[in-house]
């Protein structure tokens, strides 16, 4: 199905197989599927850790830490088992390129994962689903089945006399169980609130032991790895950022989907591929990573999509998910409604989260309502900062960094609101046209066959 391909800068590494039917395993196997396992089986453990870090893949979930970094960090030796979770609860607003991932070729998954064991000695895996997910569930308990039917997973995988067991998992819908320490609680039965740190899971995680986490896309990158090797993957992205991203382009779009573009890839020729702003209108804004990372203005995106490019600029890459706003958007109401989303998502654990996003919010409420003053504008600001590093996790900076930088960027339009004059920005209708604070589910049309 290479009509797949809907633009000439896309490069296909991990949507190699969308479309080609990879969910059934003898289709796998004829896309080259469980080579690259069985080449890990021979490398041995430090051979994988320094391909997957000359490779440069750096985490897909959002924080962008190195992955081969990350498995180094695991202990040789250990007196409890160890363990390897695939993080697959996807639920940054705007994001839907792990759903993907499990829907059209989720033996990758299983595949990174097994890789992940073999690279830190460890014989037990995890493929934690979102809980909105739940009809992915079948596809991937099936794909699991399926493994095990080969000898893939279980006892003597491949003949090589080493073990792996894998088991599928979905969460209760809670957007905090994607920080990894809350996964892990979750995973043990318990209410989903973030450990505090240290301990690192990788010295103790789940039920205590060095645990690796990594995001579904990060997994499914490393069998490419593994068969292409590091260098070739390092040299798709741009320096310290390898490969490739799949990238959520949402919002005011005239082709909004998923789309798999080079580490680096201009913001602003990003925004064409997906067929430009919709309905004729002018770029307004963009948060470049999802709902959480602060944005940034029209004339601020002739920029990398990088790690360390938005780093620079003040923004985070995130999970990925880039989020389109148009001139005809108020973001006095976008930051209303951003921060509902964060206030009834807080797990509750940390005050400062707790009551500060609840605090925000009704004070947006009221702003937006025509009921606010004056020093409301520098109040939401001050709160917001206030709750920056005061929290067990980062959900806290998630609520509060979109806030800061959409007062400080668009103060105008929040003074705006002060004066009583009607909102010129939603001469269209609502702001509820754009698709971000709802995650793609069964119900939505499939993001990638959408955008090609």
């Amino acid at each position: 199905m290479a009509d797949l391909v809907s633009h000439p800068d896309e490069v296909r590494v991990v949507s190699k197989r969308f479309g080609e039917g990879a969910t059934d395993i003898d289709r796998y196997l004829a896309l080259d599927g469980y080579k690259a396992t069985q080449k890990a089986l021979t490398m041995g453990a430090d051979a994988i850790i320094n391909e997957v870090k000359a490779s440069n893949l750096r985490g897909r979930g959002g924080a962008g830490f190195p992955a081969g970094m990350k498995w180094s960090f695991v202990p040789k030796q250990s007196p409890k088992p160890k363990y390897v979770l695939c993080n697959g609860d996807e639920s940054e607003p705007g994001t839907c390129k792990d759903r993907l991932i499990f829907e059209h070729d989720p033996h990758s998954v299983i595949e990174g994962v097994i890789i992940a064991g073999i690279a830190v000695d460890s014989h037990q895996g995890y493929i934690y689903l979102r809980g909105e997910y739940r009809y992915l569930i079948e596809i991937m308990e099936k794909a699991v089945a399926d493994a095990y039917a080969r000898g893939f997973l279980g006892k003597n995988i491949f003949g090589s006399g080493y073990d792996f067991e894998c088991a599928v998992q979905t969460g209760a819908g809670a957007y905090e169980v994607g920080e990894e320490s809350a996964l892990m609680e979750s995973l043990e039965g318990k209410r989903g609130i973030p450990r505090i740190r240290p301990p690192f899971p990788a010295v103790v995680g789940l039920y205590g032991g060095p645990t690796v986490i990594n995001n579904a896309e990060t997994l499914a990158n490393v069998p490419h790895i593994i068969l292409g090797g590091g260098e070739w993957y390092a040299s798709l992205g741009t320096p310290k950022n390898g490969g490739t991203r799949l990238f959520c382009l949402s919002g005011s779009v005239n082709k909004p989907g998923v789309y798999e573009l080079p580490m680096g890839y201009n913001l602003r020729k990003m925004i064409e591929v997906a067929g430009g702003i919709w309905n004729g209108r002018k770029l307004k804004a963009v948060q470049p990573g999802g709902s959480s990372v602060p944005v940034l203005t029209a004339d601020e995106t002739d920029i990398p999509m990088d790690f360390d490019a938005l780093m620079k600029a003040g923004s985070m890459l995130g999970s990925g998910a880039v989020v389109i706003i148009d001139d005809s958007t108020c973001m006095v109401k976008y930051a209303l409604r951003v921060m509902k989303f964060y206030q009834h998502e807080s797990c509750g654990w940390c005050i400062p989260c707790r009551e500060g996003t609840d605090w925000l919010k009704k004070t947006l409420i009221r702003f937006h309502s025509g009921g606010g003053v004056r020093r409301d504008i520098d109040n939401i600001q001050y709160l917001a900062e206030n709750m920056l590093g005061r929290t067990f996790c980062p959900f806290g900076d998630a609520a509060a960094m979109p806030t800061i930088s959409l007062v400080k960027k668009f103060r105008q339009e929040f003074e705006d609101h002060l004066e009583g004059k009607p909102c010129p920005y939603e001469d269209h209708g609502k702001i509820e046209h754009l698709p971000v604070l709802t995650a793609w589910d069964h119900r939505t049309a499939d993001p990638w066959a959408q955008a090609h």
